[in-house]
């Protein structure tokens, strides 16, 4: 790895983490800070531009800004951009506990902010927990989920399915072990948590992301809703309808935490079109990794697509 996280010094190794990237390039779009209210919990976005709305979910560790880029390039192109900090991070609401971090609440701050934009159906972006989160919007909330990017992160079923076939995959998730267990949280900074980011500037307003945000609630994604070590042995998930969307999947060759082989068999969990776009420079952090390529080919395969009515 070109460039190491140290986020669990003595615990975690650099390379396990897979935490890669380069600096965000040109500055973002002027965005409006807004909020949207999920059962009492307020989830802060920043959304730009007009057109179809585009609803773009960070993952770890990350907040909305990491968007900034194909934020950009949406809005030139004709999209609406609604880009929010997961709850735990930011300036989004930090509940505590395990299970205020459950995959459910998370589906449905993203339908909180569709609400709150008023959008009866979206374009959804999503990368690490960005992504899993979205693959479960996409499952529960098939009529609002127009198009689907998907960066990094296999389909629910088939990951399940390499945490118990691939011993590549089991120990690429050594660190997800980790951030698993009691305390974990206490082995991170902001600025650890920051130094994936070169761009000193960025850096800077990453540091500050995090210092608002709730190290723990950062740890209670991985508790609540990443399988467990005994996943070997767990009965397999039950089956789920297949995504009704257009799915785009892009992802890093280099990625040491989530490996590309998870994504074999994507084409059978959709019913509509899949684009497989696999990019052999890049890591886990691939919307940086190649900026201009991901940018560019998610706003083409956008427009190749368009809504009804748009």
């Amino acid at each position: 790895m070109r460039l190491k996280l140290r986020a669990m010094a003595g615990v975690v190794a650099a390379g396990a983490l897979a935490l890669a990237g380069t600096a965000l390039a040109a500055p973002g779009p002027a965005t409006t800070g807004r909020t949207a209210d999920n059962n009492g919990v307020k989830i802060h976005y920043e959304a730009s531009g007009a057109g179809p709305l585009v609803v773009l979910v960070h993952g770890f560790p990350d907040y909305w800004g990491t968007w900034k880029p194909l934020m950009a390039a949406l809005n030139a192109a004709g999209y609406r951009t609604a880009a929010l900090d997961l709850r735990g991070y930011d300036l989004s609401d930090k509940p505590k506990g395990v299970a205020n971090y459950a995959m459910p609440l998370l589906v449905e701050d993203v339908a909180a902010v569709a609400r709150a934009e008023g959008a009866r159906n979206i374009i959804l972006v999503g990368h690490d927990w960005g992504a899993a989160i979205s693959w479960n919007v996409a499952i529960a909330h098939p009529d609002l989920v127009s198009r689907l990017v998907i960066l990094s992160v296999p389909h629910p079923t088939l990951f399940a399915r390499a945490l118990q076939a691939s011993s590549e995959q089991k120990a690429s998730s050594g660190y997800a072990r980790e951030f698993q267990k009691p305390g974990s949280e206490t082995h991170l900074t902001a600025e650890g948590l920051a130094g994936w980011v070169k761009d000193p500037t960025d850096r800077l307003g990453y540091v500050e992301a995090f210092k608002r945000s709730d190290l723990a609630g950062m740890m209670n994604y991985y508790r609540a809703n990443y399988p467990g070590a005994d996943a070997p042995a767990a009965p397999p998930p039950p089956p789920v309808p297949p995504i009704a969307a257009p799915v785009m999947v892009i992802h890093g060759l280099k990625d040491q935490a989530l490996r590309a082989a998870g994504h074999s068999g994507t084409w059978d969990m959709v019913a509509s079109d899949t684009t497989l776009l696999m990019i052999p420079t890049a890591g886990h952090f691939v919307q940086h990794d190649a900026e201009a390529l991901v940018d560019r080919s998610v706003v083409d395969w956008l427009n190749a697509r368009p809504l009804a009515g748009c």
